[in-house]
């Protein structure tokens, strides 16, 4: 489920709109994660934040949510504000996906708790009030845009009645995901939201975030996604939390000047301090020239003494030079793939040569780790044939690549089992280039992070020396400093390569060609990911076209059945007003009658005797009452009539539209 909390953080004041830390610092494990770091962040601005893994993101955004308390300094959140966040764990439900997204509109759940409550205690008028709200919410529509937002997300129409329990890991993600978007809320904090989704659902993702009216903090590794939707950056580096305003390309730029100009500062100060330290050494002890050696020192002391921190220090690694690359390395001829009895792809052409460098596009399950597998050998052809060149060392990086690592083994011993003969330095000189050096290379697999497990698989991978590389989304766990060095490392590989990644940066600068998985065939896709994007909004438009004409096949039956559903919602809805009006019209009619037989006592002339006069003033006196009565009731009921006649306007109205 969705995690939705409203925030009571610190000095958050009714008035306050926007987010400020001051002075903000947190510790964890003995670690100072971020010191003396101030930012606002304004509303509806929508917020990415950068850093190595391990810098504190996460932990930022749990102080967002109150689960952390800082150490020193404040962070404040307007005191009610709705926060949201993707949840980590879903249970095995019963419950529908397109409930369980559903859920994430608690305004709406809580309404529909409370109309429920009131049809029990069969409360008209409390009936009539919730449906007023619920309208004006937007809840008649509420169906609509969850289905949109998982169809964006990937899910296919025929999978929203399944339960929650059916679907696996990562589509699970998925749902947790649109459970979040659907929140009302005023601070949506993300936390890698792209890791389980596809180029397309990336896409959609896009223009949600785009177009949400809220307040967005997005920790990301993927830098187009964040040069599409960030307003601006929070840079964790240093133990320091730095804002900047601009998306991750303009970010980069001004952090590159940044530390240019502090370095032009820096060279600058040494040139004036070895002037300076000149004149001190050379006059120091002239009595005549004392006092301005003096000043001299004084101005070396506050000159700056250390360069301006560079960016930490990146992990480098490239490509071993495979022994040999034969050409063709491998084809395939009229291949067929699947499982078993199934045919996920057919008649597929492939000639993999030295040079070639191949991105697969296509949706989710179209079949493109289906291809990888059969490339990979771990996946029998069918029918056709597959042709691979004596020579041919295959390099692949799955999925879940990280999952057959040994988590009792180190990563020295991973490589001493690939290569028994070779020395221990040499494994460790290799080892690290990927960031495991000293003690780190011979810890055991289990407590790495997952980046740390992504760089040894990659490790393991390259020191074999393959000449044909096949990496399906090899970006998962990396931060942004490892997939530009992963990217620098595969523009220099000189085998063929084939990549499956939703890191559209890594498809744009590592691969020349693309090939299109869809509707069981491999075909070239002529065009880049710009066109693919394209070729996907026509898909989808295609598919609301076709979908709508196979409705209109069934339209009469729906809209006899949709008309009878409304109509009795709206009977329900206008049944208090009518129900007034009934009685005040039956109070009206009680009313005249008795003006009438009171008009009739009065037409007698002995009432006017002085004898009568007391009786007379009485009666006068009930006939104001009553006409005072019959004015209230007579406006009560035409403004229950007005009241009604809006409603069935209205009713009219939407029903026309």
């Amino acid at each position: 489920m969705v995690d939705f909390n409203y925030c009571n953080l610190t000095a958050g004041s009714d008035k306050q709109t926007m987010i400020t830390a001051e002075k903000l610092a947190l510790l964890r494990g003995g670690q100072t994660l971020f010191d003396d770091s101030s930012f606002q962040v304004f509303p509806q601005h929508r917020v990415g934040l950068v850093g190595k893994n391990g810098c504190g993101k996460s932990s930022l955004f749990s102080l967002c949510r109150n689960e952390l308390q800082a150490d020193e300094g404040q962070l404040n959140i307007p005191a009610k504000w709705r926060i949201a966040s993707v949840a980590q764990d879903t249970p095995a439900l019963e419950q529908s996906a397109l409930n369980y997204v559903i859920d994430g509109d608690k305004p709406y759940r809580q309404l529909q708790s409370e109309l429920d409550q009131a049809e029990s205690a069969n409360d008209g008028h409390r009936i009539a009030e919730i449906h007023d709200q619920l309208a004006a919410i937007g809840s008649f529509d509420i169906e609509a845009r969850a289905s949109a937002m998982l169809a964006g997300l990937g899910f296919e129409q025929s999978q929203l009645g399944n339960p929650v329990k059916s679907f696996s890991g990562g589509w699970r993600m998925r749902l947790n995901l649109a459970q979040a978007l659907m929140a009302r809320a005023d601070l949506l904090l993300l936390d890698e939201p792209t890791n389980h989704l596809d180029v397309d659902a990336i896409f959609w993702l896009e223009d949600y975030l785009r177009q949400f009216d809220g307040t967005l903090i997005l920790i990301s590794h993927d830098r187009d996604f964040l040069d599409s939707v960030c307003t601006d950056i929070l840079h964790i580096e240093h133990q320091r939390i730095t804002q900047y305003r601009g998306n991750y390309s303009q970010f980069e730029a001004q952090r590159a000047e940044q530390i240019a100009q502090q370095q032009s500062q820096y060279e600058k100060a040494q040139v004036m301090r070895e002037h300076l330290q000149k004149y001190v050494d050379r006059f120091r002890y002239k009595a005549s020239k004392a006092k301005q050696a003096q000043s001299r020192l004084k101005a070396i002391e506050k000159l700056p003494t250390q360069a301006p921190l560079r960016a930490q220090a990146d992990i480098r690694f490239s490509f071993l030079t495979p022994p040999q690359l034969p050409n063709p390395l491998m084809t395939l001829r009229d291949t067929r793939a699947g499982y078993g009895d199934t045919t996920i792809l057919r008649h597929i052409k492939l000639n993999l040569v030295p040079g070639t460098r191949l991105g697969l596009l296509g949706r989710n399950g179209a079949g493109k780790s289906t291809l990888i597998k059969l490339l990979a050998g771990e996946l029998p052809p069918l029918d056709g044939e597959r042709t691979v060149s004596p020579g041919l060392r295959i390099g692949y990086f799955a999925q879940h690549q990280l999952e057959t690592l040994d988590l009792q083994a180190s990563a020295l011993l991973h490589l001493q089992r690939l290569d028994p003969q070779a020395s221990e330095q040499t494994l460790r000189d290799f080892l690290g280039s990927f960031g495991f050096s000293g003690d780190q290379a011979t810890r055991s697999v289990e407590p790495m992070s997952g980046g740390e497990k992504a760089r040894l698989a990659l490790a393991i991978i390259i020191y074999q020396k393959p000449n044909l590389l096949l990496l399906d989304e090899p970006t998962n766990h990396l931060d942004l400093s490892l997939r530009d060095t992963l990217v620098d490392a595969l523009q220099e590989y000189e085998g063929a390569l084939i990549v499956v990644a939703h890191d559209r940066h890594l498809l744009r600068t590592t691969v020349d060609e693309f090939c299109l998985v869809a509707n069981g065939e491999v075909n070239p896709f002529d065009g880049d990911l710009d066109d693919y994007h394209r070729w996907l909004q026509d898909q989808a438009a295609a598919q609301r076209s076709e979908a709508k004409q196979t409705d209109n096949s069934d339209d009469k039956k729906r809209d006899r059945k949709e008309q009878k559903r409304l109509e009795a919602a709206f009977r329900q809805q206008v049944a208090p007003l009518k129900k007034r009006i009934q009685q005040r019209e039956t109070e009206i009619s009680k009313l005249e009658q008795q003006l009438s037989d009171l008009h009739d006592q009065l037409s007698d002339s002995s009432l006017y005797d002085d004898s009568n006069k007391d009786k007379l003033q009485q009666l006068l006196a009930t006939q104001t009452e009553l006409k005072q009565s019959l004015e209230l009731a007579e406006s009560d009921w035409m403004e229950a009539e007005e009241e009604l006649s809006q409603h069935q306007q209205e009713f009219e109205q939407a029903n026309n539209a």
